[in-house]
């Protein structure tokens, strides 16, 4: 599979003493069971038919051992790790919910609450001799994550994963490349960025992102994201789940608990997202959804 292709490539085996630890780590454990493809692994093959399964844990991961490769710094490499940390099930869904179709962070806002209620990350961040804050204010850090167009380790893991399980225009070869050409260099604002050597491998990691922003802004993907959504209100406001068990239950758990309700108006909108086929699905008014622009360093230069 792929998705071990790549963390081979990240040297996952021989990842720092320090990381391992982290893993025991409550609020990192729950993303094991949340999917990083927002609730679709549940969807109609006939609209999503995904390569492997992927967790927001191996995306955390994936990070985390990205931002190691390019800097060796503990901090950062903790930050990545827990970038993710406040994602509720169905990730991105939860933000067509909130009606955040843009920018798609309105879950972020529980990232203090969900660290500091975990007291074993506390203990591994004091025996690190790691600030809270630093975690908490990830975005600080511009190799973790930074604004668009710009590249950073979670847009970058993120173009890998989604072209490993979604697109499927990422192979071996490419992974390797990506991985072997990536560095870190001053940008025009004379902040650290990754960026690459090759305009060959930028030239392939922004047609991988392109292709997945037009997967994103099409009418099928944003039917069954606005369902799923839908179903999850419904469910929310007639007391079958809380807002909380998003946090506190795993994506099977959750929908299992959905399919439960003998709610036949429920019970019928969730057969549709299990089944429906992807001929079928009506027009919708397409939402002002995130456009997923990229264009990466080469040689410390904007990609042009």
């Amino acid at each position: 599979m792929l998705l071990q292709y790549y963390l081979e490539q990240l040297d996952y085996k021989n990842m720092p003493l320090f990381l391992r630890k982290y893993f025991e780590c409550p609020s990192l454990v729950r993303l094991m069971n949340v999917g990083y493809f927002c609730g679709m692994d549940f969807a109609s093959k006939s609209v999503y038919d995904f390569s492997e399964y992927i967790s927001r844990f191996a995306h955390s991961l994936t990070t985390s051992l990205l931002t190691y490769k390019v800097t060796k710094d503990k901090t950062m490499t903790v930050a990545a790790l827990f970038h993710d940390v406040a994602t509720p099930c169905f990730s991105h869904v939860i933000d067509y919910m909130n009606e955040d179709y843009e920018k798609q962070e309105s879950t972020e806002e529980l990232t203090e609450d969900i660290i500091k209620n975990d007291k074993y990350l506390l203990k591994c961040l004091k025996e690190d001799n790691i600030d809270v804050d630093d975690i908490i204010n990830f975005k600080k850090f511009g190799i973790v994550d930074n604004d668009r167009p710009k590249c950073c380790a979670d847009r970058l893991d993120g173009v890998i994963l989604t072209g490993i399980g979604w697109t499927k225009n990422i192979n071996k070869d490419d992974i390797k490349k990506i991985i072997n050409d990536v560095r870190v260099f001053k940008n025009e604002d004379n902040e650290d960025e990754i960026g690459f050597t090759s305009r060959d491998i930028v030239s392939k990691i922004i047609d991988v992102s392109k292709s997945i922003d037009l997967y994103c802004h099409t009418n099928e993907d944003n039917y069954m994201m606005q369902l799923l959504a839908t179903i999850t209100k419904l469910s929310i406001d007639r007391g079958y789940i809380t807002y909380d068990d998003l946090y506190s239950l795993n994506e099977i758990e959750l929908f299992n608990k959905l399919k439960n309700s003998k709610d036949k108006e429920l019970l019928d909108k969730i057969s549709l997202f299990e089944n429906i086929n992807i001929d079928s699905i009506p027009k919708i008014e397409l939402p002002n959804v995130k456009v997923r622009v990229l264009t990466p360093l080469v040689n410390g230069k904007r990609y042009n």
